[in-house]
């Protein structure tokens, strides 16, 4: 049977990595963090001391950069230039700059690039903000995550308590709105969904019934071809 490309779309900490992640697992396909991509991207430009905003240093940025990805049934690590950067782009502040840094299209352009590559043979599921709409518009199966942002919020806090930190929820909040606005206006690539994605409400879902929901439509999918 033939491996299908599964893409899964939406907003910070509505749960998608964690499904995808466990799903791909599950059907023993390769599981790609896009997101950590560019969160990786973006913490390359911080440790280089490189201005957002300086297209001409992201070029020379983009064209020395390496990001590999090293899967894991329990989780991926992301490799920058040869070093693991799994725990450093997690924290807070590369939240932001991975949503500025995405913005631009020359990183975009790196970064869809090695995307495409990694699964282009199908057996992958990918999660992201454009995977059905600009990295993989004719993906096999296109789900669209949406959860309201205090409940997404109070997960990224949590999440950010079991590492060790001390965040403020508040805080936590108003970055997650910040980063929601930012993704969906942005003029290259935003955050919507594909016309023909299935929309799943996380909010009151655990990640059991996300990945139940999940497998139902993909054993509709494998029927049909």
């Amino acid at each position: 049977m033939r491996k299908l490309i599964i893409a899964i779309d939406g907003p910070a900490a509505s749960g998608k990595s964690t499904a995808a992640r466990l799903f791909a697992n599950k059907l023993q396909y390769v599981y790609i963090d896009t997101g950590a991509m560019y969160r990786a991207c973006a913490f390359a430009a911080k440790e280089a001391g490189i201005d957002i905003s300086d297209e001409s240093a992201l070029k020379t940025l983009m064209d020395a950069i390496r990001i590999s990805i090293k899967y894991d049934a329990s989780e991926n690590k992301i490799f920058l230039n040869g070093n693991d950067v799994s725990a450093a782009i997690r924290k807070p502040e590369i939240s932001g700059l991975a949503s500025a840094i995405s913005a631009h299209a020359i990183v975009r352009q790196k970064m869809v690039e090695l995307q495409r590559k990694l699964g282009v043979e199908g057996g992958v599921v990918l999660d992201g903000r454009d995977i059905g709409t600009v990295v993989f518009p004719n993906a096999d199966l296109k789900f669209f995550f949406v959860a309201p942002a205090e409940i997404r919020a109070k997960r990224r806090f949590d999440e950010l308590v079991m590492r060790g930190e001390n965040p403020v929820i508040e805080d936590v909040l108003n970055e997650m709105i910040a980063r929601d606005k930012a993704d969906s206006s942005r003029a290259l690539a935003p955050l919507i969904p594909a016309e023909d994605s299935i929309h799943i409400d996380t909010g009151s879902l655990n990640i059991e019934e996300m990945i139940d929901l999940l497998n139902t439509h993909y054993l509709k999918k494998v029927k049909t071809q």
